[in-house]
């Protein structure tokens, strides 16, 4: 089998570029990435963007999610052409489970109480509520560990997540029909660490690598993230770039 195409998904107050060191490695190292955006507006609607996206991708792809991009890739990884999944600091739900559900068999991550809702217009609806981080907070909840000079940048130039997207009920599970790897960020402030813990043991998930970094994991700890998503491609058929 070819080396798959590699596509970064990324979570949720981030974008695309939260990838970026992860995404400079596997390039020097020869793979094909791609790392699109995600609208956040609703589980749904991404998890379908997401597998059209893949599913126009010629040949075998990888599919690796951070954070809300777990439950994303969770889904769009129904795609036939899909050979695995990469959990970084991810939620990988069950089919009807929603990250709300999945999240309340735990302790509140602090995460939680710092949290901004902020109304949004959906024509002909009722405003919709967007859900961010107090500016104050996100560096050391979201960013920790990074230049506090980046965090703070990064802090006010957050993308918001649909307070909807919590209540929304996974369509499908990819985790039971594809092979799946799992990263721990052992100091997560955003996730509580055992929500993904338990989500990886459920999915059956015998590569799991527990790294003591927080949230941003991919910023803090590129190299760790690029050797798991190497064995993935090695461990899914695909020959290592």
């Amino acid at each position: 089998m070819p080396s798959p195409t590699i596509v970064l998904v990324h979570g949720a107050f981030a974008d695309a570029a939260s990838w970026a060191p992860v995404t400079r490695l596997l390039l020097d190292r020869g793979h094909t990435v791609i790392a699109p955006p995600l609208y956040m507006r609703s589980l749904a609607a991404d998890a379908a963007s997401l597998r059209a996206l893949v599913e126009h991708i010629d040949g075998p792809v990888l599919l690796a999610g951070h954070s809300y991009g777990g439950a994303v890739i969770t889904i769009a990884g129904e795609a036939a052409n899909v050979v695995g999944l990469v959990y970084v600091s991810g939620y990988a739900l069950d089919t009807g489970e929603t990250i709300s559900k999945l999240q309340g068999g735990f302790p509140d991550s602090e995460l939680i109480a710092n949290l901004v809702f902020t109304p949004f217009p959906i024509p002909g609806q009722e405003d919709g509520s967007d859900v961010s981080v107090k500016i104050d907070a996100f560096p050391h909840i979201f960013a920790a560990g990074l230049d506090p000079r980046v965090s703070e940048v990064l802090a006010v130039s957050q993308r918001p997540l649909a307070a909807s997207v919590f209540a929304e009920e996974a369509s499908a599970a990819a985790w039971k029909t594809k092979p799946a790897w799992g990263i721990v960020s052992a100091d997560d402030h955003t996730i509580n660490p055992d929500v993904e813990r338990f989500g990886y043991t459920r999915a059956g998930i015998a590569d799991v690598t527990e790294l003591k970094a927080p949230h941003l994991v991919m910023q803090t700890n590129p190299q760790d993230v690029v050797d798991v998503i190497e064995r993935a491609v090695g461990g899914s058929g695909g020959a290592q770039g």
